[in-house]
């Protein structure tokens, strides 16, 4: 069970291996997407397509019509990743119970984008869980987990790409466990300082300029490339920063205030330090790096004071 690229390995992996069969793949029904608002297959379809495999896209877990035709294959085991929240009629229907692979190392980081906001926060390391589920989200019993270590230069795009590779070994190591009737289940740690990881919602990317440059930097990492952090430049056009970096200057002017050279480079006062922004997309324009928007963008006609 499961729909984006980030679900696809871990299917790979499973398929790859003889001692399990793959019954069927449950996803999300297909969607309309691009210019033309075609119906386009979740990457899960694409893939279970790809090797023949039956496909379930059900609008309501809760149905009879999709639970009697999901009852139907008798699965073991369900592997879920990527996917959404069951009802137990659906976890609790294989004989050896579901399992998810979730992108932190719980109880860290519960909730839908772990991802983002590991990344948000500064942390230096996450990693890949798997666990049994049960009523609450993100709460059943451990399994197993791989720490990654979280590099400097990584954003959202970067460390996904780790963590979808990293989950689909362990998912397999985990299902092998289970198969082998060696799986620990333990319970997860209580804990009242426990960070959590709730949808990532359209003002979760404006910029704060009220905040420390750094935690802005972290805050463009844990969006990008998408659903990208965002400001307005002084003449009140949107812009998407990709990637920016935060510079121990002197405090020059209010927060809030923009700085460029006309040429090279441009800057936002936070209250510690400045946001150098390195690169950004204004609004109906390309991606670029922020030499080449300055080059195509006046910086007097945007209402930025030049030095």
């Amino acid at each position: 069970m499961g729909t984006p690229e980030f679900a696809v390995p871990t299917l790979e992996s499973l398929l790859r291996w003889s001692g399990c069969q793959v019954a069927a793949v449950v996803t999300a029904p297909d969607k309309p997407a691009g210019r033309g608002r075609q119906l386009a297959a979740s990457a899960v379809k694409q893939a279970a397509v790809a090797h023949g495999l039956p496909v379930l896209q059900p609008t309501n877990l809760k149905s009879p019509e999709f639970q009697a035709e999901l009852r139907s294959y008798a699965a073991d085991l369900q592997v879920v990743v990527a996917f959404r929240m069951l009802p137990e009629a659906v976890w609790n229907m294989p004989q050896l119970g579901s399992i998810n692979i979730h992108a932190s190392l719980l109880p860290q980081y519960r909730g839908a984008a772990p991802i983002n906001w590991a990344l948000i926060h500064g942390e230096m390391e996450t990693g890949v869980t798997s666990f049994f589920l049960q009523h609450e989200i993100d709460t059943g019993n451990l399994i197993f987990q791989d720490v990654v270590p979280i590099a400097p230069d990584d954003d959202f795009g970067s460390l996904y790409e780790k963590l979808k590779t990293t989950g689909a070994d362990l998912a397999l190591r985990t299902v092998q466990a289970i198969a082998a009737g060696v799986a620990p289940s333990l319970p997860q740690a209580t804990s009242s300082d426990l960070r959590t990881a709730p949808k990532i919602q359209k003002e979760t990317g404006r910029l704060d300029f009220a905040q420390p440059a750094s935690a802005l930097v972290n805050l463009v990492r844990g969006l990008s490339p998408i659903p990208t952090a965002f400001t307005q430049l002084p003449d009140g056009r949107a812009l998407k920063v990709f990637k920016a970096a935060a510079l121990s200057e002197a405090s020059a002017g209010p927060v809030g205030t923009w700085h460029s050279d006309g040429r090279t480079y441009l800057r936002v006062q936070t209250a510690a330090g400045q946001l150098d922004l390195l690169d950004v997309q204004v609004e109906g324009k390309k991606r670029m790096l922020v030499a080449d928007f300055l080059r195509g963008f006046n910086a007097a006609a945007l209402q930025i004071p030049t030095a």
